[in-house]
């Protein structure tokens, strides 16, 4: 059968302080629709995957806000990680819990937070790649064309076609998030995709990449094997989860493998990964401005975007290509230029004011 992990434990830093430590962007409206982006990634897949065959993979710190969200899920289809560690350990666990009750289970592997414009686009090329990996020994992953040279995203190159597979490559290469001079040569040498982070796999090929690839990573959860999909499951992940890599699973295994494809796409795809792909996606003043949810006045105010929780208005003027995000105890306000070191300055944040600011 086919089953869908969703991955939904990370904190969203890069959109602090709307997205905070207890209330991450995966389970925010962005766009007024009333669902926030975990909401709208259940709601996608499930013209393929029955709510019953969903598997969430989150932090036990937002179990309760899982379950509220999406109270079709069974709640034994929510995995919670006592600790952080990245993709590469969340996807092994899900995928020996899923072979545990279905050894033949096919599956696709999503984040919890990007945009998807395209769902009928989205919807066959999930149907494509899982036949294609339900009949061959495979990792497949999804490449978007780049429209620009984006540093914030892993890029793929692309290899000769799958045989009786249109629109499938094999993967001659990764490369992880480039300077912005090397992401101009990869695109226009026009060989390379952007990587989405969205994958299809059987449990089988997956399970057998680790255990050839990281093993490290498959020496942690294989003693498991037994207990997953058991009541003794969630005993053996607290003792054993602390204990994985924090890897994700492109440096664990798809960079490894020789068993990598990538389906070519369009999407209308973003990873919503920073305050500058939102700004991208939304709705524009004629002056480029954004506004999330709140009242604006923004005289000679251009390219910038403005956010902030609560019944306030913001009045700014001469802002161009800014950043002014407030949500509680937290104002932000940074040039959309300098929003990569929002992480740096988050940690600075940490060390001299304490967690709650976070």
């Amino acid at each position: 059968m086919r089953y869908c992990v969703i991955m939904c434990g990370g904190v969203g830093s890069r959109f602090w302080p709307f997205s905070r430590a207890g209330m991450p962007k995966q389970f925010l409206d962005f766009f007024g629709t009333g669902k926030s982006l975990l909401q709208l990634t259940a709601e996608r897949i499930a013209p393929l995957v029955p709510q019953e065959r969903i598997i969430v993979v989150t932090n036990e710190e937002y179990a309760s806000i899982v379950r509220e969200q999406l109270p079709l899920v069974p709640q034994a289809n929510i995995l919670l990680e006592p600790a952080r560690r990245n993709t590469a350990p969340c996807i092994c666990w899900a995928a020996q819990h899923i072979a545990a009750s279905d050894p033949d289970a096919s599956i696709i592997t999503l984040p919890s937070d990007h945009l998807i414009l395209k769902t009928d686009a989205f919807l066959q090329a999930m149907a494509e790649g899982l036949d294609f990996v339900e009949t061959h020994d495979a990792l497949l992953t999804l490449g978007i064309m780049p429209t620009r040279p984006e540093t914030a995203y892993g890029y793929i190159q692309r290899g000769s076609p799958a045989t009786n597979a249109p629109g499938i490559l094999k993967v001659k290469s990764f490369t992880e998030k480039p300077t912005l001079d090397m992401a101009r040569v990869l695109l226009e040498s026009g060989d390379f995709f952007w990587n989405s982070g969205i994958f299809l796999w059987s449990a089988s090929s997956i399970l057998r990449a680790f255990s050839q690839h990281a093993p490290e990573i498959a020496e942690v959860f294989d003693p498991g094997v037994g207990s997953y999909a058991t009541p003794e499951e969630s005993a053996f992940i607290a003792e054993a989860f602390p204990s994985a890599p924090n890897i994700s699973i492109d440096y664990a295994v798809m960079e490894k493998a020789s068993n990598v494809y990538v389906k070519t796409v369009d999407l209308g795809w973003s990873d919503l990964g920073n305050w500058g792909a939102l700004h991208d996606v939304s709705p524009h003043t004629l002056e480029g401005n954004v506004t999330q949810g709140c009242k604006v006045l923004a005289p000679d105010c251009s390219g910038s975007i403005f956010a902030v929780k609560g019944d306030k208005i913001i009045v700014a003027a001469g802002l161009k290509d800014y950043i002014v995000a407030e949500n509680g105890n937290a104002l932000l306000i940074v040039p959309r230029s300098r929003e990569q070191e929002i992480k740096t300055m988050l940690s600075e944040v940490r060390s001299r004011y304490g967690e709650k600011y976070l």
